[in-house]
C-alpha cells in the first residue's frame, strides 16, 4: 500500500530532485533508500539533522565535500588480503583527506553554534593521516606509482631510462644514415610488443638482421628490431619485469596498511554518507525555499501558503488551511481542473516529505502531524487487464484503505463515489466518510456531489471548502476557499458563452427553491470570504510595515548608542593622552628640582618660584579637564569623594601631579598645603587621596611604601622595575634611611643587562645624601648589589 501511495503522490520525483543535490555516490545511495517514517522520534531526529545542515549552509554558504569516494569495495578486498591497484589506493587517500577537511570544517563551527547531530558524525571520522601520507608518498595524483616509493624502484627505473635512451640513440643513428633511409618506410622509431623497432620496407628485409615483430596491413612494411639493439631490448625487458614485481610489492604493502584500518575506514564512510545525505537535504530545502515544519503527534495540520514542490513557483497558487482541531474532515468541491486534486496531493506529499526529514515549501509556522500512515485514492484507476471499471477499481482500493487505517491515519479521497449513479454514489460517499470519522482518522475528500455540501454543513467535525472559479474569464483561479462550498456556476458560464436569457430563465425555473437559495447563499459566502481575505492581507501587510519600522528604529537607536560610546571613548582617550603629557611635565619639573638640589646646597628662590608656577599651571589645567571626565584617566578609578577626612601629617597621593606628599596645613575647607619633595604647594582637596585608602588603586612604585611606625629596612630590592620606577623608589628610600640615621644601605638591582645598575649608580652619584658607593663583595651579592654610604 505504501509503495502505491508514494507513486500516486509523486514522492519518487521528489527523491529524484533530492538526488541531484548529493556530492558523492554515498549520498546518492542514502537518498535512493529514503522512505518516510511514521515514528515521531525518528522523524524529529531526521528533521533536526536537516535543520543543522541548513544552519551550516546559512552561515557558510558551502560545505567542503571534495575527494570523497565510495571506497567500500576496495576496503572489503583489502580486508580479505586482496591487492589494491593504484587508483583504488588513491581514492582511499583522497577520501581520507576529504573526510578530514570536512571534520575540521564542522569542528570550526561548533564553538559558535550548537550542532549535536553533525558534531556526533564529525567525531566518528578518523583522521588516519599516516595512512593517507603513506599512500600519497607512493602514488601520484594520476594514480601512478612514484619512483620514490622505494629505493629499489628508483634504481630499476633509472636502469630502464638508461636502456631506453641507449636504444633510441642507436635507432635514431640508423634513421639518419643515408643508406638506411631509402630502406625505411618512415625515418622514425616505433614500438611493437614492447620492443623498439624500425618500419622497414618489405623488399629490404634481408638487409636488416634482427627480429620481425609485426607488419602493416598491406604487408609493405615490416617492423624489425635490429640486431644491434636486441641485447639492450632484452635488458630493458628484464628491467621492466623487475619494475612490475617491485610495484606489486609496494601495492601489497599499501594494501596491507589499508587492511589494518578497515574498521576506522568503514566508520568514516558511514559518517560521510550520512553527512552527504544531510547536506543534500539542506541544499534541496534551499532550492525549493522550504522551511522546517513544526511536528506534532495529535493529528493537527496547519499549512501556511504551502506549494507543491513539483510545480513551478510562478505557476502554483499557494494553499492554506487547518485540519485536525476544530474539524477532522474536509470536503472540497469545485469545477474540474480547478485545483482540487493538486490540493490533495500537496497535503499528502508534504506530509510524506516531513516524515522523511525533508523541509517543506511553505511559510514559517506551518505544522505537520506525524501520522501512522498516509492513504490515497487519487486518479483514474481503471484496469483493462483485470476488467475493472473506474468505479470498481476505486472501490477495491478504498476497501483496502478502510481495512488498514487507524485513528492516526491521513486519508485522501479524490472524487469520492464517482463513476456510478449520482444518488447512490453520494450516499456511499457519506457512509465512507462517516466510517473514517468513527475510526478517528483525518480525511480530505474532493467531490462534485451537491449532497456532500449539505453533509459537511450539518457535521460539526466536517468543513466545506472549494476552489475558486472566475466566471468573467471562465477559468479557475486555483485558490482554496475554506468554509465555502463550491458552486456549479452553470448558468453564469452558459450566459457568458452566449446562451439566450430566455433559456437560462427557463432552466432556473426547473430547479427547486431550496437549491436556488443554497446557490445564493454560497455566492454570498464567497463574497464575504474574499472580503475577509482581502482585509486579512491588508492587516498582515500593515503588521509587516510596523515590524519593519520597529526594526529600523531599533537599528537607529543602536547606531546612536554606538556613536555615543565611540565619542566617549575618543574623549577618554584624548583625556588620557593629555593627563599623560601633564604627568610627564610634572615628573620633569621634579627631576629638574632634584638635579638643582644635588648640584647646589640651597635651591635658589627663582628656581622654586618658576617650578611652583609650572606645577600650579599643570594642576589648574588638569583639574579643569578632569571635571569634565567621568573617571580619572591617570588612575582608571571613579571620581574621588571630597568627603574624606584629611588632616596635617597625612600622607597623600596628589593626582594632578602623580606624586606622593604630606599635608602641611589646611588652608581652607577645600584646599591644603602639601609638601612634595622639597616643594610646598597649595592643592585642591579633590586632587588629594590618602595613601592608605588608595593603596590598590594608585600606580605606586613596586618598592614597599614605608609606614610611619615601621623601621626602614637595610636593603631596597629594585629588581624587575624600570629605571624611572627604581629612581622614584630609591629617592624615597634614601630619605627614609637618612631619617632613620642609617650610614650604610644595600640597593639590590640584580645583574641582568646592567642597565638598571647603571641608571641607579648614575643617580646615586648625584644624590646629596650619598657619601660613596661600591659593588657588593663576595658575601654581599656581588655585582647585583650596590653598597651605599650615607652622609
Amino acid at each position: 500500500m505504501l509503495e502505491r501511495v508514494l507513486r500516486v503522490l509523486e514522492y519518487p520525483k521528489v527523491i529524484e530532485q533530492l538526488g541531484q543535490r548529493v556530492s558523492s555516490s554515498l549520498g546518492k545511495e542514502k537518498v535512493n533508500q529514503l522512505k518516510p517514517s511514521f515514528i515521531y522520534e525518528e522523524v524529529k531526529k531526521a528533521q533536526q539533522s536537516t535543520y543543522e545542515g541548513s544552519t551550516v549552509l546559512r552561515l557558510k554558504g558551502y560545505v567542503p565535500f571534495g575527494g570523497v569516494q565510495d571506497i567500500r569495495p576496495s576496503i572489503k578486498r583489502a580486508s580479505i588480503g586482496g591487492m589494491l591497484n593504484p587508483s583504488e589506493l588513491l581514492d582511499i587517500a583522497n577520501t581520507l583527506y576529504g573526510g578530514r577537511q570536512l571534520k575540521l570544517f564542522l569542528e570550526g563551527l561548533l564553538d559558535s553554534v550548537e550542532l549535536p547531530i553533525l558534531a556526533d558524525l564529525a567525531s566518528q571520522i578518523s583522521s588516519l593521516k599516516p595512512l593517507e601520507q603513506e599512500i600519497k608518498s607512493c602514488i601520484d595524483d594520476q594514480a601512478e606509482v612514484l619512483d620514490s616509493a622505494s629505493s629499489a624502484l628508483r634504481q630499476i627505473r633509472a636502469q630502464i631510462r638508461t636502456a631506453e635512451s641507449r636504444i633510441r640513440e642507436k635507432l635514431n643513428q640508423m634513421t639518419r644514415v643515408q643508406s638506411y633511409q631509402k630502406m625505411l618506410q618512415d625515418p622514425i622509431v616505433t614500438i611493437r610488443n614492447d620492443r623498439y623497432c624500425l618500419p622497414v620496407k618489405q623488399e629490404y628485409r634481408a638487409n636488416f638482421g634482427g627480429i620481425v615483430h609485426d607488419q602493416s596491413a598491406s604487408g609493405a612494411t615490416l617492423f624489425i628490431e635490429p640486431e644491434a639493439v636486441v641485447t639492450i631490448n632484452n635488458q630493458l625487458r628484464e628491467a621492466k619485469l623487475k619494475e612490475e614485481r617491485e610495484i606489486e610489492k609496494i601495492l601489497r604493502q599499501l594494501s596491507e596498511s589499508v587492511s589494518l584500518e578497515v574498521e576506522a575506514l568503514s566508520l568514516n564512510i558511514a559518517a560521510l554518507a550520512d553527512l552527504d545525505f544531510i547536506f543534500a537535504k539542506a541544499q534541496y530545502a534551499k532550492q525549493i525555499r522550504a522551511v522546517q515544519p513544526k511536528l506534532n503527534q495529535e493529528g493537527y495540520f496547519n499549512l501556511k501558503k504551502a506549494r507543491h514542490p513539483l510545480i513551478a513557483e510562478d505557476e502554483i497558487v499557494p494553499i492554506s488551511f487547518d485540519l485536525g482541531r476544530e474539524y477532522t474532515s474536509m470536503i472540497i468541491t469545485g469545477p474540474n481542473t480547478g485545483g482540487k486534486t493538486v490540493t490533495l496531493k500537496t497535503l499528502g506529499l508534504l506530509t510524506l516529505m516531513s516524515c522523511s526529514g525533508l523541509a517543506i515549501p511553505a511559510e514559517e509556522g506551518s505544522e505537520i502531524a506525524v501520522v501512522s500512515a498516509v492513504y490515497a485514492d487519487i486518479g483514474d484507476e481503471q484496469s483493462i487487464e483485470q476488467s475493472l471499471s473506474t468505479f470498481s477499481s476505486h472501490m477495491t482500493n478504498i476497501v483496502r484503505i478502510l481495512a488498514e487505517l487507524d485513528h492516526q491515519s491521513l486519508v485522501l479521497f479524490d472524487e469520492l463515489g464517482a463513476g456510478t449513479d449520482p444518488t447512490e454514489g453520494a450516499a456511499l460517499a457519506m457512509a465512507i466518510l462517516d466510517h473514517v470519522y468513527q475510526q478517528g482518522a483525518k480525511v480530505v475528500a474532493t467531490t462534485h456531489y451537491s449532497e456532500l455540501k449539505a453533509y459537511a454543513y450539518n457535521k460539526d467535525t466536517v468543513m466545506n471548502a472549494s476552489v475558486e472559479f472566475d466566471v468573467e474569464t471562465l477559468r479557475p483561479t486555483y485558490r482554496l476557499l475554506v468554509g465555502v462550498p463550491g458552486r456549479s456556476n452553470a448558468f453564469s458560464i452558459a450566459k457568458r458563452l452566449g446562451l439566450s436569457e430566455e433559456i437560462i430563465e427557463q432552466a432556473k425555473a426547473q430547479i427547486g427553491e431550496d437549491d436556488s437559495r443554497v446557490e445564493t447563499m454560497i455566492a454570498s459566502l464567497e463574497e464575504n470570504q474574499k472580503l475577509a481575505e482581502k482585509e486579512r492581507e491588508e492587516a498582515s501587510q500593515l503588521k509587516d510595515e510596523i515590524a519593519t519600522l520597529k526594526r529600523e528604529i531599533q537599528k537607529k537607536e543602536e547606531q546612536i548608542d554606538k556613536e555615543k560610546e565611540k565619542r566617549i571613548d575618543e574623549a577618554e582617550k584624548a583625556a588620557q593622552e593629555y593627563f599623560t603629557k601633564m604627568m610627564k611635565e610634572a615628573d620633569q619639573i621634579i627631576t629638574d628640582l632634584r638635579e638643582a638640589a644635588s648640584n647646589q646646597e640651597v635651591v635658589k628662590e627663582h628656581v622654586l618660584i618658576d617650578a611652583k608656577k609650572r606645577l600650579e599651571a599643570i594642576q589648574e589645567a588638569s583639574a579643569g579637564t578632569k571635571s569634565k571626565s567621568k573617571a580619572s584617566p591617570a588612575t582608571g578609578q571613579a571620581k574621588r569623594s571630597t568627603a574624606q577626612n584629611l588632616k596635617p601629617g597625612d600622607e597623600v597621593y596628589v593626582h594632578s601631579f602623580g606624586q606622593k606628599g604630606h599635608i602641611v596645613e589646611q588652608v581652607s575647607e577645600q584646599e591644603y598645603t602639601v609638601q612634595i619633595g622639597i616643594m610646598k604647594m597649595k592643592v585642591s582637596k579633590a586632587q588629594l587621596e590618602k595613601i592608605k585608602a588608595q593603596k590598590q588603586a594608585i600606580q605606586t612604585p613596586r618598592a614597599t611604601v614605608k609606614k610611619s611606625n615601621e623601621p626602614t629596612k637595610m636593603e631596597l630590592d629594585l629588581r624587575g622595575q624600570t629605571i624611572d620606577e627604581a629612581i622614584m623608589a630609591l629617592d624615597k628610600y634614601l630619605d627614609d634611611a637618612v631619617m632613620d640615621n642609617y650610614h650604610q644601605v644595600y640597593v639590590i638591582h640584580g645583574k641582568g643587562t646592567g642597565q638598571l645598575r647603571k641608571g641607579v649608580q648614575d643617580y646615586l652619584k648625584k644624590h646629596r645624601n650619598v657619601k660613596g658607593m661600591r659593588l657588593g663583595g663576595a658575601g654581599e651579592g656581588g655585582s647585583g648589589v650596590t653598597v651605599v654610604e650615607l652622609s
